[in-house]
């Protein structure tokens, strides 16, 4: 097991690429191949905005990343799905002076989760977000606990007792401490067996903004 104080954060390379591509296959093992992303997706991230884009480092290992991009978030219309919105990986949705950091993908290895890594590359993505005066962070959300729940209550009910404490679940109880709150839910967001293709629609708002 790595020592955290081991871990370094750095932002994407283009010779991390296939390393990513593997940690996608170690991180989420009940989503669809068709919703992980690839080498070649991650070579894009590095072209389009590395500055925004993480990966942790065990010595040369890559052991976590915090991805993302910046959008025109419109919540008024927030339902989306995730290949929709990133653009099939590519996130070539990615507009240099959008308002809001959209979270493509945050995965840390499971042999390191517990440890602060996923806490370390949320706050490198909330440094980018203040240091470039954009109005927050919004996500769509996993709920992989649901699969232990969802022949005796709905996504949404799951959701509302995760927010009040009663379950705890590894991703949306993590983001909640991170700051977030859940603004809605999102049908059919992404093709993962484990929460019947539900996520939460999950945004954090950045207490430094400026508006122009």
């Amino acid at each position: 097991m790595a020592p955290i104080e081991d871990i370094r954060i750095e932002t994407i390379k283009p010779e991390y690429a296939p390393a990513l591509e593997k940690l996608q296959r170690d991180c989420f093992p009940t989503l669809c191949k068709s919703e992980l992303m690839r080498a070649e997706h991650f070579l894009n991230h590095c072209r389009l905005f590395p500055e925004g884009n993480f990966v942790a480092l065990f010595g040369e290992q890559v052991v976590g990343l915090g991805s993302g991009f910046f959008i025109d978030f419109d919540f008024d219309h927030a339902q989306h799905s995730f290949q929709e919105i990133i653009d099939g990986g590519f996130y070539g949705n990615h507009d240099p002076a959008g308002d809001w950091y959209y979270g493509g993908d945050i995965s840390v290895h499971p042999d390191i989760r517990r440890r602060g890594v996923g806490s370390r590359l949320y706050a490198a993505r909330k440094n980018v977000v203040r240091e470039m005066n954009r109005r927050g962070i919004v996500a769509g959300g996993l709920i992989p606990g649901f699969a232990n729940y969802k022949r005796s209550m709905s996504a949404r009910e799951y959701v509302d007792q995760v927010i009040a404490g009663g379950i705890y679940d590894s991703t949306l109880s993590f983001q909640l401490g991170q700051g977030f709150d859940v603004r809605g839910m999102l049908e059919n967001y992404i093709e993962d067996e484990a929460s019947d293709n539900w996520a939460t629609l999950i945004v954090w708002e950045n207490p430094a903004y400026r508006p122009s």
